[in-house]
């Protein structure tokens, strides 16, 4: 997917656990289909997940992030009404792998890819729960660290830019950039909450209909309220994308600005990842469509 990615196989995950962790050493490790786009994941046992970053940085660099995702991981645990991957243990380069790496606890579930939940409202009912529960966590005076989304729409304009530019032969571009010129102007009213800040399918677990869990909590931080409502257009249908809307109680400015951060992230998936990874292509595509058709055109 990426031009610095890093290969990683079975036979050096499993090298890596018996050198580094050998309490895990004769656990089997299986390699998870994923549309991830940041790091490998590889099953440890029945209990535990290893996550392996997919650029190359340098290994300091790889740490810093890898105990920072720890810490915020830990603090997501103690707020969610719903199970999440918890930091068990960083490992080290090695066996070929040139940075440090993360083990969790596993999870059970199936990600919202594979069961898709969009017509449920009770599933979204429970993710709208998960998302209440987080803002109702400290953020003891932090506010958005300026890293990706959760901040002031007009900062990606660039970005946008460029996005339009990749997707010509590929969307309706001019309809677009008209949407995200309206959404671009609308303005930030309320203080920053703890937020996830990636509520895409591949990140949400389904069991039995409802909402079993929430994967890749490392990115738990202070930002712009509306940030969570991507869910909203990424895993929802109109009925339920309601549903969610009344359980959270989003006035209409909140609301409007969630669809503008599902906008931004949909329109760099399209294009960037249009042959390395169609499903999070399509997964774009499907956000953009939910927002059109949710949308009057400006005259």
């Amino acid at each position: 997917m990426h031009d610095d990615q890093v290969e990683l196989t079975v036979e050096v995950v499993a090298a890596l656990v018996g050198a580094q962790f050998p309490q895990w050493a004769g656990e089997p490790v299986r390699a998870l289909a994923s549309t991830g786009t940041v790091n490998a994941i590889f099953r440890i046992g029945d209990g535990l997940s290893a996550r392996f970053p997919l650029r190359r940085v340098g290994a300091d660099e790889a740490l810093v992030v890898l105990e920072r995702e720890a810490r915020a991981s830990a603090e997501l645990a103690g707020v969610s009404p719903v199970p999440v991957p918890e930091p068990v243990a960083l490992g080290r380069p090695g066996a070929g792998y040139p940075m440090p790496w993360s083990v969790q606890t596993w999870v059970p579930g199936r990600v919202a890819l594979e069961e898709d939940p969009s017509g449920s409202d009770a599933f979204a009912e429970d993710l709208a729960g998960f998302v209440a529960a987080l803002r109702t966590a400290d953020t003891r005076g932090r506010v958005f660290d300026g890293d990706n989304r959760g901040g002031v729409l007009t900062d990606h304009d660039a970005w946008m830019a460029r996005c339009f530019e990749e997707s010509e032969g590929l969307l309706d571009v001019p309809r677009l950039r008209q949407i995200w010129s309206g959404l671009r102007e609308l303005p930030r009213t309320a203080p920053d909450v703890m937020s996830h800040g990636d509520l895409i399918p591949g990140n949400v677990l389904v069991a039995g209909g409802r909402l079993g869990g929430v994967l890749d909590t490392g990115g738990f931080g202070a930002a712009d309220p509306a940030l969570d409502l991507v869910g909203a257009w990424h895993l929802l249908r109109a009925g339920p994308r309601q549903a969610f809307r009344r359980a959270l109680g989003c006035d209409e400015l909140e609301w409007e600005r969630g669809k503008a951060w599902a906008f931004e992230q949909a329109m760099g998936l399209v294009w960037y990842y249009a042959e390395s990874n169609p499903p999070m292509s399509e997964l774009g595509r499907r956000t953009l469509t939910r927002i059109l058709n949710a949308t009057t055109p400006r005259p």
